[in-house]
């Protein structure tokens, strides 16, 4: 079985942090979302996985290579535009020809990863598995409706009346029959050819459709808001580990993980969760909250932090509180004199410099 993980896009609705890079390189517990993905279809059994990108993608393939540090090998398959999950497997069919593969969406994080599935599909004669779970608003995702003997009746992408409240999550398994099924749609109001509707098709020429019910969290990770839920996530099962240096003085409380060559100051207060990469510094006069992420060679001074993602190279000397913030790469952000003492809420985009 292959594996296919999906990186196209454009993330507009994570602008400004995707003017300058891939969505998918955007850190989660101080990794990159699309490692997540790939680390579990490595745990299911795949050691040929095809990686489907669109037009921002030196990022990633600089970071992936070829997979050989990954003891796997990947292969780049170009989506010049975003028109579809069901357009991405169309154009990966020379990748992945006869196999059964299994599909995983790049900003997706799922606590229990794709192996369940590729069980269920390794146990029978399924054409397709489907992990599906509830959600608060069906209108945002392609919908399955069960009968009585929660049996799949139909899939609708994006119901505008509420029919059903079991989601696609964006992990499938499929075998071959699914290029035939994506030949027969066609691309739906949004101008996209849509996996829902070629599961669809699937169901309804008599292929057999598993579903696999999610056991535990799952997140998508679109907006601004939903990075930070998912760091909430991946870092409530952060375990403790400390490669820095931490002087007298600093008071850290909770799970707390530090990096290589990182330094704690005096009058520092962390408490976690919180990971802090290497070649930081942390202090002094500073309170590092929990749920934060702070990246590799950053500086925090004289600031409070708390529920944030802090990207690699930030720079924070502000004398201000920043809560559920986004910080890109290389942001500065420093106090203004005789500003007036307030909490802040920031998304800063690569190398933005701001004074507040």
């Amino acid at each position: 079985m292959k594996g296919l993980l999906l990186a196209g896009g454009h993330g507009t609705r994570l602008r400004p942090l995707t003017f300058t890079g891939n969505k998918h390189m955007l850190p989660i517990g101080n990794k990159p979302m699309i490692l997540y993905g790939l680390e579990h279809l490595i745990k299911a059994g795949m050691n040929e996985i095809g990686v489907v990108l669109g037009p921002i993608n030196e990022d990633i393939k600089s970071f992936l290579g070829d997979g050989a540090r990954f003891g796997v090998n990947i292969a780049y398959i170009d989506q010049p535009e975003p028109k579809g999950l069901a357009h991405a497997i169309a154009m990966s069919e020379g990748f992945l020809r006869d196999e059964p593969f299994a599909m995983y969406l790049g900003d997706n994080l799922l606590k229990q990863g794709a192996e369940p599935l590729v069980k269920t599909f390794g146990r029978g004669d399924a054409d397709c598995v489907i992990a599906v779970t509830q959600v608060k608003d069906p209108s945002r995702y392609g919908i399955v409706v069960f009968n009585q003997e929660k049996r799949i009746e139909t899939l609708v992408e994006k119901p505008k009346q509420s029919i059903s409240n079991w989601a696609l999550i964006g992990v499938y398994v499929f075998n071959s029959k699914i290029f035939e099924a994506i030949r027969r749609i066609k691309p739906s109001w949004r101008g996209e050819l849509e996996i829902t509707d070629a599961i669809q098709v699937l169901l309804k020429s008599g292929g057999r459709i598993d579903v696999q019910f999610v056991q535990g969290w799952w997140k998508d990770t679109g907006r601004p808001e939903d990075l930070l839920e998912a760091n909430q996530l991946v870092l409530q099962e952060l375990q403790p580990l400390n490669e820095g240096a931490i002087e007298e003085g600093a008071t850290l409380t909770g799970i707390v993980r530090i990096g290589k060559h990182t330094k704690i100051n005096k009058r520092t207060t962390i408490r976690g969760p919180v990971v802090i990469g290497e070649r930081c510094e942390v202090g002094p006069n500073t309170y590092v909250g929990s749920y934060t992420s702070i990246g590799n060679g950053s500086t925090i001074r004289n600031a409070e932090l708390e529920n944030s993602i802090l990207m690699e190279g930030a720079h924070i000397d502000c004398g201000k509180r920043i809560v559920d913030s986004l910080i890109g790469r290389n942001v500065t952000v420093i106090g203004a004199e005789n500003s007036v003492p307030r909490g802040v809420k920031l998304v800063l985009g690569d190398m933005a410099h701001v004074q507040v």
